[in-house]
């Protein structure tokens, strides 16, 4: 769709948000943004994210779609209470990161993880006949533990996506790669600390970020308007009051608050994965 060209919206910054686990729905919401940003010709993004993590991918694309509008839009990250793993790899698609001192964020790294059921089964009397086109289709499978070939395959597949974040930060940041490899072993650290390390810029709050925007776009930091950008809601979740959506559609609450949760708190992962033939629909399934 083509905005047609209004300008007062060269008068104001676009603001986009980027909250809880970041995935498909994440991804094609941030990337129709991003287009109206480009579209309507704002001056400058005040990107604010609060994400724990998500997948590889969607998190690559978001970050290579800031690249790109960073050709013409001055682009000021904002980092809230958490923005970890691949809230850090969305950052370094922005020219600039403010970070609150207490912002828990790094977690630098790439996680796949498998669950093996196969005492638990054994105890059941439970056990699985599997064929398959070829030694490796059933890798990370939960009724048998990872034998040595499929854990190098594995562990090579991780070393790949590890040097992609590390590559992308080092260049982000201009710093030397070895020096991210120092810091980005899946630690935690604060905003502050963050600063220490080259992560962000400064440390701030979401207005500090506003007003830097601003003055980048040569707008006055006290009378520029925000327009916020937000995800766009079917019909009915504006004719019935109280619905919400899920984040992911095909996600029960109760599933729901199990990702969170293990976003939260296992890890934070950059790339989530689940072994094939589990119980989960959807793109987290095999």
């Amino acid at each position: 769709m083509i905005w047609p060209f209004k300008p007062r919206f060269r008068k104001q910054i676009a603001r986009i948000e980027i909250s809880g686990a970041i995935a498909g729905g994440t991804r094609k919401r941030v990337l129709e943004a991003l287009e109206e940003v480009k579209e309507k010709k704002f001056p400058a993004l005040l990107l604010r994210i609060d994400s724990p993590g998500g997948t590889v991918g969607d998190s690559q694309e978001i970050y290579s779609a800031l690249k790109k509008l960073q050709e013409t839009v001055k682009i000021v990250a904002s980092f809230g209470n958490i923005s970890a793993s691949g809230g850090v790899y969305i950052g370094m698609g922005a020219q600039h990161i403010v970070t609150n001192p207490g912002t828990i964020t790094g977690s630098i790294g790439v996680i796949l993880r498998g669950n093996n059921l196969e005492r638990l089964l054994d105890k059941v009397g439970v056990s699985f006949k599997v064929i398959k086109s070829g030694p490796y289709k059933d890798i990370l499978s939960f009724d048998r533990e990872l034998t040595q070939p499929e854990q190098k395959i594995l562990q090579e597949l991780i070393d790949v996506s590890y040097g992609q974040f590390v590559s992308t930060v080092a260049t982000a940041r201009n710093l030397d790669e070895d020096v991210v490899r120092s810091f980005a072993d899946g630690r935690i650290f604060t905003g502050a600390q963050a600063l220490e390390l080259g992560v962000v810029d400064r440390v701030g709050t979401e207005a500090d970020a506003k007003q830097w925007a601003a003055e980048l776009a040569d707008l006055d930091p006290e009378k520029v308007e925000i327009y916020n950008i937000e995800e766009r809601k079917p019909l009915w979740n504006k004719l019935l009051p109280g619905n919400s959506q899920a984040t992911v559609p095909w996600m029960s609450p109760r599933m729901q608050g199990w990702l969170e949760f293990e976003l939260a708190y296992q890890g934070v992962p950059l790339w989530l994965y689940q072994a094939p033939g589990n119980t989960l629909p959807g793109p987290f399934g095999g």
